[in-house]
């Protein structure tokens, strides 16, 4: 089985899709896709599709929808059984005590692949490798097909999921950048980072990163206004000032402080890493 959670819910058996049209059906398999090969409470399931106002007849329907998903799955299974999957649909998709596991039979999950190549990431950034860094993070965001659940009418616990996804993403895109920064691609990143900076307004990290692109473009005043505009936007939005690394930066860009340059050993300044 193989699952993908990096936009719309994709959920194959056998190269066959088994997600369902119907809403509330879709969300459970999308939560038990998110928590694939382990067990998934029925009282999880609940709060999921109801909330707190299940109705009375609620563990009957959630029977129902799991007789529907192992239809799908009997579906693309059509008709047969591979000796690692003896019972069926019902091996893919099992009952336990207490609940449910969606069984991938060892294949793929986006999500594991997305942290998979965050972390390798992350250890060539820590050894000072920013070409490899800037690579292996820019196959990770690859994996991204839209908005994670982009497709699922999401409750409390999908919410949470999708919201700590793009979190993660978000996260390596601003390593990605700080990769790129560091190789001294400050030129290309301008573009994309100003239309981030517009999407992500409060995005302090973001912000920082266009002011630094900005000013070793040659920009020095539109980096301070970059800067006064997050000011106004925290101020207004949220009752807060700029971060003190965000202030530092604000300063060192008044001064044109050489720690702003771009290291020509390839590894971040100081004020970079700051940030």
């Amino acid at each position: 089985m193989d699952i993908g959670l990096l936009g719309p819910l994709r959920v194959d058996q056998s190269g066959v899709s088994v997600v369902p049209t119907a809403g509330k059906p879709r969300k459970v398999l999308a939560l038990l896709a998110c928590r694939a090969d382990r067990l998934v409470s029925v009282e999880a399931l609940i709060e999921e599709v109801w909330g707190e106002h299940p109705p009375r007849s609620v563990q009957t329907t959630l029977q129902t929808y799991v007789l529907q998903l192992r239809g799908c799955i009997a579906t693309a299974l059509d008709g047969h059984s591979p000796a690692d999957l003896p019972l069926g649909s019902k091996s893919v998709l099992v009952t336990e005590p207490g609940g449910y596991l969606l069984d991938t039979q060892g294949g793929s999950l986006d999500s594991v692949e997305f942290d998979r190549l965050s972390r390798r990431g992350h250890r060539a950034m820590e050894t000072g490798d920013c070409a490899a860094a800037s690579a292996t993070f820019r196959q990770a965001l690859e994996l991204w097909r839209g908005p994670a659940l982009v497709d699922v009418q999401c409750g409390p616990l999908l919410e949470a999921e999708a919201r700590s996804l793009e979190e993660s993403r978000l996260s390596i895109l601003g390593r990605r950048i700080e990769a790129d920064l560091s190789l001294g691609r400050h030129h290309e990143l301008v573009g994309e980072l100003a239309g981030l900076c517009a999407q992500y307004p409060l995005h302090e990290g973001l912000q920082a990163q266009l002011m630094i692109a900005l000013y070793r473009a040659g920009r020095r005043s539109t980096a301070l206004e970059t800067y006064q505009r997050l000011r106004t936007v925290l101020s207004r939005e949220l009752g807060l000032d700029p971060s003190p690394e965000l202030r530092e930066l604000q300063s060192a860009l008044l001064v044109a402080d050489p720690g702003l340059d771009l290291v020509r050993s390839g590894a971040p300044g100081r004020l970079l890493r700051a940030i």
